[in-house]
């Protein structure tokens, strides 16, 4: 039996983190550990680059300009989005989630999701690093650990 894991060794991966602006306060936080993990892991700053995007609808778009520039071995997609009054939520929700799903499925190289989608402010802040760990930093390790697995069938 042959097992294949993610190692997080590879110091020359080229990284695009795109992350939304609205809720600007949340998705620092986000993008701070995203970075934080990455540059754990070897890879340095300076081959990071962070696309902001007005808010979360407009990341598939983005990403899928990054992609398609063929610069990158992989993707985070980062934002919040947090539930109003109306069913705009269900609306951006709906959309980032399958763009960012489509774009992952269909691109030569791995795409994460790490857009935080909570009931309030407060879960929103807790996802961002304040008790509940940071999904910016989950999300950046599991696309280190797509880029390894992705190489070694390549």
């Amino acid at each position: 039996m042959t097992i294949y894991e993610g190692h997080f060794n590879d110091q020359d991966y080229r990284i695009a983190i795109v992350i939304s602006r609205f809720n600007e306060a949340i998705t620092t936080r986000l993008l701070d550990g995203a970075v934080d993990n990455l540059v754990r892991h070897g890879v340095a700053k300076d081959r990071i680059d962070v696309y902001w995007v007005p808010g979360a609808y407009e990341i598939p778009f983005m990403a899928k300009k990054a992609v398609q520039s063929e610069r990158y071995d992989g993707l985070v997609t980062l934002g919040a989005v947090i539930r109003g009054e109306t069913s705009h939520y269900d609306l951006v929700t709906n959309g980032v989630a399958n763009g960012v799903l489509e774009l992952n499925i269909t691109s030569p190289i791995p795409v994460t999701f790490g857009v935080v989608t909570t009931e309030n402010v407060d879960q929103a802040m807790q996802r961002s690093g304040v008790k509940a760990g940071n999904k910016g930093y989950d999300t950046a390790q599991a696309l280190l650990e797509m880029i390894s697995l992705s190489r070694q069938l390549d």
